[in-house]
């Protein structure tokens, strides 16, 4: 059985079912139900048109469900006749498909589920097992997600646009790997794909900037799962072919001259990858492109980064200024802080502000990596007062 040939059909035949006047709920669950009929039947030898059979068959079985479901009663006059297989407006039923999957009504999370589900062919186990709960949960998730879309339709609201399309992939991009599927390579099959759907600069910029990150994954932790900076992670382990591939696609977007926030972080990460070493990047080029980015919209944790950019770029103190305007409740800020404060000589605040990003990390790894660093400026500064028991 060819499981990469049923997910890249899974969204074609959705989409032509969304688009012969299907719910989007319940054609979902006809393909669903296809897929499952074509791994029983098919065996190692698919038919001579196996998206013509999904098609057919997830149609009988969309007309079954509306036929057995009395609220549904009225779509049925308009589904009686079953149209011949085929996949007329492929490329727009399948873009529509990514856009209702991205609706504004859904949470981030159910969007990132649905679109695993209905767009990437992603069984509700691999999805439950991507974000380590219960298939049964993921399950509750994807109805609901699924019934969100449908309610939001009959109020009159309209999906989502490309943007938050992009957004949400950008999402599983960033859930990494979990299970038996990788999200971050999902993510980046699924742009590919919108890519030839959507002719959008915008559209290259993600993808560019999911190639350029990627190209980094291997160095980026150790054996044991530590966390790896980027200044000091060994590049000779990075992807050069997929930082080329990032970097040619990137400039075939820029050169669209329509920029987005997607280029602007693309070209970001361009600049990283092209620096042999970290104290050889162009800082001052980077401090331009949070500019860039920013311009376009106000973005606190790319004001952030700009800060530690500055840092680089123009020195510490520079950089502590630059903190100093973004809101210390973002992310990281804190960390932002320890490192500047250490680059600017500060060990003993340094150490300290370490310790209390630590407390706060997002991940395992992180804390980990964070308290590594605290316990190291300790050990250079020496014991402080509050180490000091006192007198027995």
């Amino acid at each position: 059985m060819d499981e990469a040939l049923l997910r890249r059909l899974t969204p074609e035949v959705t989409g032509v079912l969304v688009g012969r006047g299907a719910d989007f709920a319940t054609a979902e669950d006809a393909v669903q139900e296809a897929l499952l009929e074509a791994v029983r039947t098919w065996a190692d030898e698919p038919p001579r048109d196996p998206k013509g059979w999904l098609v057919t068959v997830a149609w009988r079985r969309f007309l079954d469900l509306v036929r057995s479901d009395s609220a549904r009663r009225r779509r049925e006059d308009l589904v009686t006749d079953e149209p011949e297989p085929g996949a007329p407006r492929d490329t727009d039923d399948t873009l529509a498909l990514y856009v209702l999957c991205a609706h504004p009504a859904l949470t981030p999370a159910s969007a990132v589920a649905l679109t695993l589900r209905a767009v990437g062919g992603l069984s509700t186990r691999q999805v439950a097992a991507a974000y380590l709960v219960p298939e049964s949960t993921m399950a509750q998730r994807i109805s609901r997600a699924k019934r969100t879309v449908a309610e939001a339709g009959l109020r009159g609201e309209g999906p989502g646009d490309l943007a938050t399309v992009l957004r949400v992939l950008y999402l599983v991009f960033n859930e990494g790997h979990s299970g038996d599927v990788d999200l971050a390579a999902e993510a980046i099959r699924l742009t590919r794909q919108l890519a030839v759907l959507a002719d959008h600069p915008e559209v290259g910029g993600l993808l560019a900037l999911m190639l350029l990150h990627h190209a980094r994954r291997p160095a980026r932790t150790r054996a044991d799962g530590a966390l790896v900076p980027l200044a000091e992670q060994d590049r000779s382990l990075w992807d050069t072919a997929m930082i080329t591939e990032g970097v040619a696609v990137l400039q075939a977007a820029l050169a669209r001259d329509v920029l987005g926030p997607m280029q602007a972080q693309a070209a970001v990460a361009a600049l990283h990858a092209d620096a042999p070493s970290a104290a050889e990047t162009d800082w001052v080029q980077v401090v331009e492109w949070y500019d860039e980015l920013l311009a376009l919209g106000e973005d606190p944790v790319a004001r952030l980064a700009r800060a530690v950019a500055v840092g680089e770029a123009d020195g510490p103190r520079a950089g502590l200024r630059a903190l100093a305007e973004v809101d210390a409740g973002v992310p990281r800020w804190t960390a932002a802080s320890a490192y500047l404060h250490e680059r600017d000589g500060d060990v003993t605040t340094a150490g300290r502000l370490y310790a209390e990003a630590a407390a706060r990390a997002g991940s395992l790894a992180e804390r980990d990596h964070l308290t590594r660093q605290a316990a190291r400026l300790r050990a250079r500064s020496g014991p402080s007062a509050e180490d000091d028991p006192g007198p027995a």
